[in-house]
Order: structure tokens, then sequence, then C-alpha cells
């Protein structure tokens, strides 16, 4: 296979969740290489980490972010890409711990302290590590401190707070508060099932967003 057609054939399996050989999914692909192999044999032939990853990872990752926020995917197949995607990334490891490949930038993420649901946050999580950011999961139940010892960590991130509950709306504020109080130009991005745009302008967060490709898009804007 040549550049164009083994970067096109990584993008394909990302989209259709196609992890590797043996992997059953999607049926139509049975007994083909995934994007475990694909990656691999792009490497071996010569093709940089940085073109496996921005023309053949990413573009799959993002059709998949597309599909899913107009509602032609549904979580079963996001989670399938995801995987595909990982078993790519796997080979690119070492390529990023020499900094022969840079991440776009560093995406911290949570679910509001007193909060126990994480789907939308993974969903979120996946799909931005897609668009080849560098995501730091601080999981669920998160509180303010928690946050901003990420932030200190890596002063140039991104923050994503998730909650599902309208008990916990009142948590992300306090949050939201804490953090522009103490680490102003932390750049906070909202989301979750009751939350909108008026409540992100009230509580003083820079970006809402109803679903993962939109904070995507916001996130490249920002660094483009």
């Amino acid at each position: 296979m040549n550049t164009e057609d083994l970067l096109i054939g990584i993008a394909n399996c990302v989209e259709r969740g196609k992890v590797n050989k043996t992997s059953p999914f999607p049926p139509d692909l049975k007994n083909q290489d995934g994007a475990d192999e694909l990656t691999a044999k792009a490497l071996e032939q010569g093709i940089t980490a940085d073109q496996v990853l921005q023309k053949g990872l990413v573009p799959g990752m993002e059709i998949v972010g597309v599909k899913f926020r107009e509602n032609r995917v549904f979580v079963p197949e996001v989670l399938m890409a995801a995987k595909a995607m990982s078993a790519g990334m796997k080979h690119l490891k070492p390529f990023f711990q020499s900094g022969a490949v840079k991440r776009k930038g560093v995406f911290i993420v949570g679910t509001v302290m007193g909060d126990l649901h994480d789907i939308g946050k993974n969903l979120l999580a996946m799909i931005v590590e897609g668009a080849g950011w560098e995501v730091i999961d601080l999981g669920i139940d998160v509180p303010a401190s928690k946050f901003i010892a990420a932030i200190d960590e890596h002063p140039e991130a991104f923050v994503g707070l998730s909650c599902l509950l309208t008990t916990t709306m009142l948590n992300m504020e306090k949050i939201v508060g804490e953090i522009k109080n103490t680490r102003p130009n932390t750049r906070i991005l909202i989301g979750g099932a009751p939350v909108n745009n008026e409540f992100r302008a009230r509580i003083g967060a820079d970006w809402y967003s109803a679903d993962p490709q939109g904070a995507v898009d916001y996130l490249n804007k920002q660094v483009s």
C-alpha cells in the first residue's frame, strides 16, 4: 500500500471501529487489517508518526465526532472507534515520549464534585484525545482543589467540567469561581444535560457545548 492508501485505511479503521485483524467488528471488515496493523505498517514504511496521527488517526476520530453530534452513530460506535484509535496510538507512544510528535495541547477534564456520572465525560475525553490532544482525566466527584492542582502542573491547559444532575450545577458554579479567582487565565469549558450557554455566561465559564465535537472545534480554534 502506498502512503495515501495507508493513511486513508487507518482513518477508515478508526471511523468504523476496526481495532485489529482478529476483531470481528465491523463484520464487513472481518479478517482485514485494523488500525493496529495499518499503523505499524505505516511506520515501517517510513511514514512519519506525525503524518500517521494528523492524516490517519485524527481524521478518523473527527468523522466519528461529527457523526455522533448528528446522531448518525451512538455510544457503542464511539467506544469501538476509541478502541481502534488506542490500538493505533500505542505505536506512537515512543514518538510522543521522545518529542518527535507534539500534541495540540492539554485538556483536563472531570465530573464535578457530588456527581458520579461519567458516560458523557468519558465520551468527551475519547473524542478530544482522538483529535490530537493530551487528556488528563480526573474522574468523577472532582473538587475544585483537584482541578487547580492539575492546572498548576499544566498551566496552559484547558479545563472541561461535566455534570448530569441539576443538584450539582451549583458545585460547577463554585468550581468555576474558584478556578477563575485563583487561576484567572484558565479557559474553562462546561457541558452536561442540565447546563446551557446562558448558565455558562452566568457562572463565568468560557465555552459551552452540547456535544463533544463542539468542544473539539473550540479547542482546535484556540491553537490554530
